[in-house]
């Protein structure tokens, strides 16, 4: 007598009950490249079922699947990063900012004594005396010219010489802006004549102090970080997804960190494959509760596959895999049938799959070996 037939005869449950697991599953070895009936139904009386202890889960309809976890790490978009250097050298003589301070953009962050800024003051300053001579010789030469005192000649030369100074006059303005100081303390310094070699760096927007780098006394070249400041709203999610994962996910997905318990959507899926952990990055931006993710943390996240037509959920144990495909067996009420689905996506411990299911439908996540021993030997 056949396992099948053994299960399809009425017997009692005891008989039932002295079919060992580790036959069943020798059984399924041998049978493994039998022909598959699908659509044939293995008949089972609800006495077998309760023997071979089988039990059984619904089918839940998915209109949204969740990946497993990712780790990912948060960042600081890079448009929101800016590193403050000193524009000149000099001695740094005090921080007036922390790391973690809040800042506004304009705000004092440090001082420095640097001689190389009196050096262009006093560039700016000479170029000022010698525009006002220079304007005065032009307005002169003018007013000659009007009169017919001058040949036109020496106007144009005078003119020239008044716009080269001009331009030398706005160069050395530019360069002072550059090396910090505002048009405020320019105009200041152009009414007054008054030189000072100290050195106000400001921030260029407002944020959050990251990183405190220099350190107060220190000597600086041109160009040395100071700071390293950022705004931190929103923040991006950096995730290696697997590349055989890549294809369930899609622009603008969400993307759900477990804790703390905040969302963000997908705004990049790169393209390039890293050597390390054979991962894609995928980028996600959080603008609703970026404050409570910090920058460098590590978390974990999952991510939403896109919403599909017959899309279900069903236990991660109701899987049977046999000649290339993915079977589920469907309860009916005199047996069960093997149903071909296809996996969408894989959770912590279930799976989305889509297949010819209703809702209501039961499968068995539970004494799937023995159904599936009979289910090939009825194939032959």
């Amino acid at each position: 007598m056949t396992l099948r037939q053994s299960i399809t005869k009425p017997h009692s449950a005891g008989v039932l009950a002295t079919l060992s697991r580790h036959a069943i599953l020798v059984f399924v070895v041998a049978l493994g490249s039998s022909p598959l009936l699908a659509a044939e139904l293995i008949p089972m009386t609800q006495e077998q079922r309760q023997a071979m202890g089988m039990r059984t889960a619904p089918v839940a309809v998915a209109t949204q699947s969740w990946s497993v976890a990712y780790p990912a790490q948060v960042q600081v978009p890079t448009a929101q990063l800016r590193v403050v250097s000193t524009p000149l050298s000099g001695l740094l003589e005090s921080l007036l900012v922390a790391e973690g301070d809040a800042v506004k953009q304009g705000q004092e962050l440090a001082s420095i004594l640097s001689p190389e800024l009196l050096g262009l003051q006093r560039g700016y300053l000479q170029a000022l005396s010698q525009l006002d001579l220079a304007r005065s010789d032009w307005e002169r030469d003018r007013q000659l010219l009007e009169e017919g005192i001058i040949a036109e000649r020496r106007y144009q030369t005078t003119h020239a010489h008044y716009v080269q100074v001009r331009t030398e006059v706005e160069q050395g303005r530019q360069t002072l802006q550059l090396a910090g100081m505002d048009r405020s303390a320019l105009k200041r310094l152009a009414e007054e004549r008054q030189l000072s070699g100290t050195l106000t760096v400001r921030s260029s927007l407002d944020g959050v102090v990251l990183e405190r780098i220099a350190t107060p006394g220190q000597r600086l070249n041109a160009l040395d970080p100071l700071y390293r400041i950022g705004r931190l709203k929103p923040l991006w999610l950096e995730i290696h997804v697997p590349l055989e994962r890549l294809s369930q996910i899609a622009m603008g997905s969400t993307v759900r960190v477990t804790a703390p318990a905040v969302e963000g959507k997908v705004i990049t899926i790169g393209r390039m494959v890293h050597g390390a952990d054979q991962g894609v990055l995928v980028r996600a931006e959080v603008n609703s509760g970026a404050e409570r993710l910090h920058p460098g943390q590590y978390v974990e996240v999952k991510l939403a596959s896109g919403r599909a037509e017959r899309n279900y959920r069903i236990p991660l144990g109701a899987l049977i895999r046999q000649g290339g495909k993915t079977w589920v067996f469907v309860a009916r009420e005199t047996g069960f049938l093997a149903m071909p689905v296809t996996i969408r996506a894989e959770e912590s411990n279930a799976v989305v799959v889509s297949a010819d299911l209703q809702l209501g439908d039961q499968v068995v996540m539970a004494g799937t070996a023995a159904l599936k021993a009979a289910w090939l030997e009825g194939a032959e």
